[in-house]
């Protein structure tokens, strides 16, 4: 704790010119009871920063990550003032993670839960075999969003592009924008007064200021659940 007593109360500073991605992890694998904010200096794109996260730690990255930034996160919140690299908050289980700028492809992927919010647009995949989180994209996703997103919510704020939701489960996907096409097994579904209500509050934790009556909502047709020989193609 030498470098804390260096820096205001529980608030700890690496410069990634003079500490190593490795000192950081380790440090944010440690005991910190006492720490309540990591300020990572300089990233310059390094990789798998913040990674594996298991306590209620705020990481302010202050410049663009690499890839697998806040990867398997659990409690913490992180924020990337910049752009991401591919698999930003994969398999994320729990609390927030928040990239200010373009997030490259496999956003999300694999995300049990919390939420990733993504101000700029995102890439191929995002949110591919999403399983419970909630994805916040402020503009548009790549070719096959949501690519077998088995539950939780992917809200676009922009344009989607190819085969969105290509084989998706029980997720759902809302859209303000145009979408290029939607994927096998995919189709738009009626938005009711509860995905209404569902999507204020996610568009209110984003601190995305658009109405819900904007979006369309698409999902599962329930027709790839099983063999079916006249689908037979499509698997």
């Amino acid at each position: 704790m030498d470098r804390a007593m260096r820096e205001p109360a529980g608030r700890v500073t690496f410069d990634l010119q003079r500490d190593s991605v490795r000192d950081l992890n380790q440090f944010l694998h440690g005991q910190l009871s006492e720490v309540r904010e990591v300020v990572v200096e300089n990233p310059d794109g390094a990789h798998s920063l913040a990674v594996g996260l298991n306590a209620p730690v705020h990481v302010d990255i202050r410049g663009h990550a690499g890839y697998y930034a806040a990867g398997m996160n659990k409690e913490a919140t992180v924020r990337v003032h910049g752009n991401a690299g591919p698999g930003v908050a994969e398999n994320m289980m729990s609390g927030n993670v928040e990239v200010s700028g373009f997030a490259s492809g496999g956003a999300g992927a694999s995300a049990h839960g919390g939420l990733l919010v993504i101000r700029g647009d995102a890439g191929l995949r995002c949110g591919i075999s999403l399983k419970g989180a909630d994805i916040v994209v402020g503009g548009d996703v790549g070719n096959f969003s949501a690519f077998m997103a088995q539950a939780g919510n992917l809200v676009v704020c922009g344009d989607a592009g190819e085969a969105l939701g290509d084989s998706i489960y029980e997720a759902r996907i809302f859209v303000r924008g145009k979408v290029k096409d939607l994927g096998s097994d995919c189709v738009e579904k009626e938005m009711r007064a509860e995905h209404m209500e569902l999507l204020e509050k996610l568009l209110e934790c984003a601190k995305i200021k658009f109405k819900p009556k904007e979006f369309r909502r698409y999902g599962s047709a329930r027709q790839l659940y099983n063999f079916h020989v006249d689908h037979a193609a499509k698997y």
